[in-house]
């Protein structure tokens, strides 16, 4: 998350996922028309002192008459977090550098811990140019050394950008391996992994030493939309079965984060494996007056004990804040319209809000 007085434009390109400029001729509150700019309209103003649905131009006059940390401060503290669980892989936002951990949880008022990043870390590796035939070696360790000089509360793969989901089940053999490695030394700094081999490579490492540990590190894996660096059909979680089989005697728990509009691939992957999670993240806040609808499909299939809540606020604060809210909305509406219905009782409705909301995560990564 970045603390920054940031031109409407600006600000408007941190609510949406495409890296590509808006329409010619579009105007600067453009990035506004969207479920999810009509979601911060609602959510946000009220907690800078606006009533709810002011005017984008209205908003962003507000939030710089009370600067940005000011802001910052008032929008983390009415999303009402606990604990932010942070993939560190990312470094900056609109140009500008995202808040180091300990300012977050000051600023939150809430605790931070740490998500390493896969790719992250190969690819620093990759910067210090190991040998070719000592990368799978120095890979393992290299992980190692992050996960305990962060302790680090899960990984994350971002192989739904890097390749796609679709990859064997098996790791490739070390003679693959080696392979690879000198492939993408020779191409020099700065490296980027999207090498098949040596992704599936760092995979089932990290599913190794996630499996060392007691009890076992949840591996996050992105699935669904997310920007044009991703192929969007090559993100259904579907793909990833022929691995979740192979991960599943290791008891190394998978999370399936995000995964609109393949969330009930996602719902159904984790009735049928117990290690498998799922993560609504990104998809409640883009999908803003729709969100109950889509928990709803995800929770078709879901077990109520597999569903994870959280906001994937990137860049924006506003995004945590809208993030929470919309999660709270969609939840309620879809627990009331249940018992409206005689599908479950209030008591249920409680036990139910507190499993999606918090007692899941508590459970899954140890909090």
């Amino acid at each position: 998350m970045l603390v920054a007085d940031l031109p409407p434009e600006a600000f408007g390109d941190l609510l949406t996922e495409s890296d590509r400029p808006p329409a010619p001729g579009a105007g600067p509150f453009v990035r506004f028309d969207s479920l999810l700019g009509l979601a911060v309209r609602r959510w946000c103003p009220p907690a800078l002192g606006l009533p709810a649905h002011a005017t984008a131009a209205d908003y962003l006059a507000r939030r710089r008459a009370l600067g940005p940390p000011e802001a910052t401060r008032r929008l983390l503290a009415a999303a009402g977090l606990g604990t932010l669980l942070v993939d560190t892989g990312l470094t900056s936002a609109a140009g500008h550098p995202l808040l180091p951990l300990p300012e977050l949880a000051t600023a939150a008022g809430a605790a931070v811990r740490e998500v390493v990043r896969l790719e992250s870390v190969a690819e620093a590796l990759a910067g210090r140019a190991p040998a070719a035939a000592d990368w799978p070696a120095a890979l393992r360790e290299a992980l190692a050394a992050e996960r305990t000089a962060a302790d680090a509360i899960a990984v994350k793969s971002v192989l739904a950008y890097r390749h796609g989901l679709a990859i064997p089940a098996e790791p490739p053999t070390r003679a693959e391996t080696v392979r690879a490695a000198a492939r993408l030394l020779a191409a020099g700094p700065p490296a980027r992994l999207t090498d098949p081999v040596l992704l599936r490579h760092l995979l089932h490492t990290a599913v190794d030493l996630c499996a060392q540990h007691a009890p076992p590190l949840p591996l996050q894996l992105h699935t669904g939309f997310g920007d044009p660096d991703l192929t969007l059909h090559q993100a259904d979680p579907a793909l990833l079965t022929p691995f979740i089989r192979a991960v599943e005697p290791t008891g190394v728990p998978l999370v399936l984060l995000h995964a609109y509009p393949y969330h009930r691939q996602a719902g159904y992957l984790t009735q049928a494996f117990p290690h498998v999670h799922a993560d609504t993240g990104l998809t409640l806040g883009h999908t803003g007056a729709r969100a109950a609808t889509v928990l709803g499909e995800l929770l078709e299939l879901a077990p109520f004990g597999k569903v994870l809540f959280s906001t994937d606020g990137y860049g924006l604060p506003e995004l945590h804040l809208l993030g929470a809210a919309q999660f709270r909305h969609a939840l309620s509406t879809l627990l009331t319209a249940w018992q409206a219905d005689g599908a479950c009782t209030p008591a249920d409705a409680t036990r139910l809000a507190h499993l999606l909301a918090a007692d899941n995560a508590r459970a899954l990564y140890g909090l």
